[in-house]
């Protein structure tokens, strides 16, 4: 039996509670502090914190750390801003400009939502980005419009292609979401070709904890549930051997290849401060009544919403069937009314960020 080390015994301390509306307002005066105008940090803050209030806390607030070292590095622009080139009626690109993802990503969206609306459809693709954070942020703001949406973007190598141990393919989410009816909930699927987003191996090494064995590999080539040994020259594992792998080809194919970004193993992670990410990303919008009423499409999701929770029919131990993207939807609104739970070390980190740069620390609950 391995015995836990301090910082391991450190993770077992009770989380500190922060409000939604508290983690946002640090979060733009972390950016705004470091030269990010207030409209910026206004979008990279309600991304973040939507992630953590909905427990994807691998793409929350202590991604900020990274983001930060990387403006003080020069090798990410505080101030750039995306550019849009109109290609047809329904299909533009934008140049990132090696400005913060999220301000590609909003823009990308949006513009295809505004294509799909006149046209029925809209597609962007996006060259010279960075990391944009949790994609269901991005599916989400399609989703609030009455649209269906496809988000992908390609990410730095961490995945080998099956077969293989060296890291080739980014641990790149596919995102997807459709409005509900009248008595669901809308159909958000975010999910990577690994068996786990490598967000979470960093946030387990940020919490002193131990990883499942079927996440990763070390760089021998053997199972471990250590986060540090996977992150140092180890790789992740894809889902369904062969199948997460060609997923995570086909995120650098829309996103890389397609986009005149970066692919084939040349995105920069956004841990790493040697250069410029260069991330590619990919959206499409359909209007979905573009082949029926929207009232029918709605009725029409209400059976399939229906139809997958209440299956009768379920595995020992389960007591409620989920739909994708419910639990998380479910977690938004409990941690709104009670706060977003961070580990003491998470706090701490985030708050030197505070004192680097002369603003007040996170405010608790």
């Amino acid at each position: 039996m391995t015995t836990p080390t301090n910082k391991e015994s450190a993770s077992s301390k009770p989380p500190i509670l922060v409000s939604s509306t508290a983690a946002t307002k640090f979060t733009t005066s972390l950016l705004t502090a470091s030269s990010v105008p207030p409209h910026s940090a206004q979008t990279i803050a309600d991304a973040l914190v939507l992630a953590d209030l909905r427990g994807v806390e691998s793409h929350g607030i202590n991604r900020l750390p990274s983001y930060l070292a990387r403006l003080r590095a020069g090798i990410l622009s505080p101030t750039a801003e995306p550019t849009l080139t109109q290609t047809t009626l329904v299909v533009a690109q934008i140049d990132g400009q090696n400005a913060f993802g999220f301000l590609s990503a909003q823009l990308g969206i949006d513009t295809a939502i505004s294509m799909a609306r006149t046209y029925g459809i809209g597609m962007v693709s996006v060259k010279h980005s960075n990391h944009f954070g949790m994609s269901a942020w991005i599916v989400q703001r399609a989703v609030d419009q009455g649209m269906m949406s496809l988000v992908f973007t390609n990410s730095s190598p961490a995945l080998p292609v099956w077969g293989g141990m060296k890291p080739l393919m980014g641990v790149s989410p596919i995102a997807c979401g459709a409005p509900g009816g009248k008595e669901g909930r809308p159909f958000i699927l975010d999910m990577a070709p690994s068996v786990a987003a490598r967000g979470k191996v960093y946030k387990a090494l940020r919490r002193g904890e131990r990883i499942p064995t079927d996440w990763g590999l070390d760089k021998h080539g053997r199972t471990t549930d250590d986060p540090a040994e996977v992150l140092d020259g180890g790789v992740m594992l894809p889902i369904g051997g062969p199948k997460g792998s060609g997923l995570a080809i086909m995120m650098d194919v829309f996103s890389g290849v397609l986009s005149g970004s970066a692919f084939a193993g040349g995105v920069t992670g956004p841990y790493d401060l040697s250069k410029e990410g260069n991330v590619g990303h990919f959206f499409v919008v359909v209007k979905p009544d573009l082949f029926m009423s929207l009232d029918e499409f709605r009725a029409r999701m209400d059976v399939l919403y229906k139809t997958v929770v209440e299956s009768e029919l379920r595995m020992a131990g389960v007591d409620r069937i989920y739909f994708p993207g419910e639990i998380e939807l479910d977690r938004e609104a409990e941690r709104r009314k009670s706060g977003i739970p961070y580990s003491t070390e998470e706090i701490e980190t985030l708050n030197k960020e505070a004192d680097r740069l002369g603003v007040a620390h996170i405010e608790t609950m």
